[in-house]
């Protein structure tokens, strides 16, 4: 049995006012229904204006998943009744979208998937239904009525929940990569709907549409259910019905909501309001140079110059701000590098590539740590690419250790100051001198003939005790491998 799967996907671009009137788009902390104006509410006698930065993004988009742009486009009104839809209709785009065709490639298992698109076009956003707890009534706030939504709608070319939760994931960092959306799926920011039917030779099953997932497991689980009742239906010999189901995340299961509704139910006509669209090659030509590298691309150029490791690499190339920040880290090193004297020049690359792998192992460790803590992005960090250069060459050079590391990178983490200082306002430059650490090895050897005893017999332990004394007599800046050499000299 082979699952066929195609997607629908709703991106919100972060246009500073809405699609069709000057309300803001950001309303997301405001009170119920107060981003609102006669626009986006429908009220009669009001005419929309097209907001020109979000036509200019979805060609973008377009051109980021290999579209092709088209001379002319328009809008459409998409006619349903919903609480949710102020006007009773949808302005949306039919037979002609912004952007046709186009592919996007991902990576799942180390096997490359090339997924054709169908079309990528424009719309409104509806409200937002609430409903109370406990309560027979549900509550709309028309605060997000009116907002951008770019739609990306691929042909049926993904196989397994996997493929598609893969491919929305990597379409996130695309969207992200180019700026024109945070696309953060509990904001609901992207949302997906996804079309799955299963094929055995030549029977198949009728068409789901599965709504409501709203995470990346909640995708792969969802089509997981439903991949698992089509596989069913096909073995009883049954084929379903078209239908619309949602995803219940308490349940994990998938429920039916209402028959799919076929493009003549919702009287697409062309939007009144609204002229037609045409895009001059020399226009289109000029958005096509503003596009930046792929993540794709950039994790492909990370791991051929940088020799970074695959999984790292993937994480680096993920978000445009932390993969700028590395590489202006590693630039600062490679600088470095060049201009020290310490370098020989043919070493320089081969020093760079070190330092690559070093700052991604901080980067990725450590830092990763206080993101996640802090819950803010790489754009709203206070180190510099030049001190989180300077902490890399302190750390390489071994001036501390990795506790007195740790502790110099959550400070620049909480104030943004320079490392150097930071070493020295604490006294944590790391003792390095041999005859300094001898002295301390042999107070405590001395007073520890037990511990010597131990280690002597063959138990291992009983060394990194001895360290743990000499680090403590020390504060902490003893450096450990020369403790540990010396300790062995003296006690073998």
């Amino acid at each position: 049995m082979e699952t066929i799967i195609g997607l629908e996907i709703h991106a919100r671009l972060k246009t500073k006012s809405k699609m069709f009137c000057t309300c803001s788009n950001d309303s997301e902390d405001l009170p119920p229904n107060t981003n609102v104006c006669p626009i986006c509410m429908g009220h009669p006698g009001t005419l929309p204006k097209a907001n020109i930065q979000a036509i200019h993004w979805t060609v973008l988009s377009g051109l980021a998943l290999n579209c092709k742009i088209p001379k002319f486009s328009k809008f459409d009104r998409k006619s349903y009744f919903y609480p949710d839809l102020p006007k009773g209709y949808q302005i949306s785009q039919y037979d002609m979208p912004i952007c046709k065709g186009g592919k996007f490639s991902v990576s799942v298992d180390g096997s490359d998937i090339n997924v054709k698109l169908r079309r990528v076009h424009l719309e409104e956003d509806a409200g937002k239904l609430v409903h109370p707890e406990g309560s027979k009534y549900s509550l709309v706030d028309y605060n997000r009525a009116g907002t951008p939504l770019m739609e990306i709608v691929t042909e049926p070319d993904l196989h397994s929940p996997m493929q598609a939760k893969v491919f929305i994931q990597e379409l996130q960092k695309l969207l992200r990569s180019l700026g024109i959306s945070d696309a953060d799926m509990e904001k609901g920011q992207l949302r997906c709907d996804a079309n799955i039917s299963v094929k055995d030779g030549s029977k198949s099953t009728k068409p789901s549409e599965v709504k409501n997932m709203n995470s990346f497991r909640s995708i792969e689980r969802a089509l997981a259910f439903e991949e698992k009742r089509h596989r069913d239906l096909l073995e009883d010999g049954k084929y379903g019905k078209k239908e619309t189901r949602g995803w219940d995340d308490i349940k994990q299961v998938t429920v039916d909501q209402r028959s799919k509704e076929e493009a003549h139910d919702y009287r697409y006509f062309p939007e009144p309001d609204l002229p037609p669209l045409e895009f001059g090659e020399a226009w289109v030509d000029e958005i096509r140079t503003k596009l930046p590298e792929m993540p794709r691309e950039t994790e492909k150029r990370f791991k051929k110059f940088f020799k970074v490791k695959d999984a790292d690499a993937k994480i680096l190339a993920g978000d445009k701000y932390l993969s700028t920040f590395f590489e202006n880290t590693v630039s600062e090193l490679k600088a470095w590098a060049e201009s020290s004297g310490e370098v020989k020049p043919q070493e320089v690359d081969k020093r760079t590539r070190e330092f690559a792998k070093l700052t991604a192992n901080w980067i990725l460790s450590e830092l990763m740590k206080h993101i996640k803590k802090e819950a803010i992005g790489f754009d709203k960090l206070k180190i510099t690419p030049e001190n989180m250069a300077e902490f890399i060459n302190i750390v390489n050079m071994k001036k501390i250790n990795s506790s007195a590391a740790q502790t110099v990178l959550a400070e620049m983490f909480e104030t943004g100051k320079d490392p150097s200082q930071i070493v020295e306002d604490r006294n944590l430059e790391q003792v390095s001198d041999q005859g300094e650490l001898e002295s301390a090895v042999d107070e405590i050897v001395a007073t520890n003939s037990g511990v010597v005893e131990d280690f002597k017999k063959g138990k291992e332990n009983a060394l990194q005790f001895l360290v743990g004394q000499v680090m403590k007599k020390t504060k902490g800046k003893a450096n450990p491998q020369i403790v540990i050499d010396i300790l062995r000299k003296k006690l073998t």
